[in-house]
């Protein structure tokens, strides 16, 4: 089979990792081009490259171009037998403290087409700038697939925070069947849920408490209950600290994060955080702007409806490979949320 060429001029780091997910779940073989084209230094960094060889391990894929700064990639997963894939037990180290929540995104599609467990155990950063910090994963995204039958835990063994990384997690797969995604409407709002982390060498000014205590004074939370409120001292190799809201309603779960930095005060970080979530009460959409596109892919296996806040890049890009792998994402503008529903799924999925 002829590999699908794509071209990733106009793209990141998204395209690619969503590219290779894809390419393992229809057994499609691809050629990238212009790997991580508009960014100012295109090609392969260290957690693209651990994604590549990871999939690559997992379904013993024969590729091209896995080194750091390649441009060009080709990759042929060449799943045998009846288009099942084994699980089994892998390790990898990102040696940075590259994104180990991304790795995860990756890989979490394959349950879908699992014929046994599998698990992964990354090391890398768990709570780095630009990527899902590591309790939006497990206390907000995970809750929400599982509830369409996807089969997913991730324990975590230590945080990794900028710049040493060195965070460990593993994440567990089972074979999983999803059903149709329906969340259309917005249910009345139920709870919040709070997870404030430090490392243990921020303990003594207690960033995590204040953390918490800047979220919880600037949030709109008439109708919310808290229901719960972590405020965790952490392992780490780094500095640093996140923070996490987590607010239910009805029929979804929606997230919100901000990162410690270093001069930011604590309660700036949750303050960023509850900024972001009174933003979401003021609409009307069922699940959070970062939430949308990470959806879009379980959409287009299962079928259903998901409407979204807005249609970000990250929205056009992983709608347009779902297309080029033969899923049709409409999008329905109704001028204050944008309504996604599949009207072809994934070739070759079932």
């Amino acid at each position: 089979m002829s590999p699908r060429e794509l071209d990733g001029a106009n793209a990141g780091g998204q395209f690619v990792r969503t590219a290779l997910a894809l390419s393992v779940l229809t057994d499609e073989p691809i050629r990238l081009e212009n790997v991580r084209g508009d960014r100012p230094t295109p090609g392969l960094r260290h957690q693209h490259l651990a994604v590549l060889e990871t999939m690559a391990e997992i379904c013993d894929a024969d590729v091209s171009g896995a080194e750091l700064g390649a441009e060009t990639v080709a990759f042929d997963p060449g799943i045998e037998g009846d288009g099942g894939l084994e699980g089994g037990e892998y390790a990898v180290d990102i040696g940075t403290a590259g994104s180990a929540t991304l790795l995860c995104n990756a890989v979490l599609p394959l349950a879908t087409v699992l014929e046994s467990p599998l698990s992964v155990t990354i090391t890398g950063g768990t709570d780095v700038a630009w990527s899902p910090p590591l309790d939006y994963l497990r206390r907000v995204k995970l809750p929400l697939v599982r509830r369409f039958g996807l089969e997913a835990t991730c324990e975590v063994d230590r945080r990794g925070f900028y710049p040493e990384g060195g965070g460990e997690v593993t994440l567990r797969l089972e074979p999983s069947a999803l059903e149709p995604i329906e969340i259309v409407e917005r249910g009345a709002l139920e709870a919040l849920h709070l997870y404030s982390t430090e490392s243990e060498s921020l303990a003594d000014r207690d960033v995590a408490h204040r953390q918490a205590e800047g979220a919880l004074e600037r949030l709109d939370r008439d109708d919310l209950e808290l229901l719960e409120r972590r405020e965790i001292a952490a392992d780490s190799p780094s500095p640093g600290s996140a923070l996490v809201l987590r607010i239910d309603h009805g029929t979804g779960i929606a997230g919100f994060s901000a990162l410690g930095e270093r001069g930011k005060p604590a309660e700036r970080v949750g303050e960023d955080a509850a900024d972001a979530a009174n933003r979401f009460l003021e609409g009307a959409a069922p699940v959070d702007r970062h939430m949308a596109d990470q959806l879009l892919g379980f959409l287009a296996l299962a079928g259903g409806r998901i409407r979204i806040p807005t249609v970000t890049d990250h929205v056009e890009t992983r709608r347009a490979l779902l297309e080029a792998f033969g899923a049709a994402i409409d999008l329905e503008d109704d001028g204050e949320t944008t309504l996604a529903s599949v009207s072809s799924p994934l070739n070759g999925v079932p």
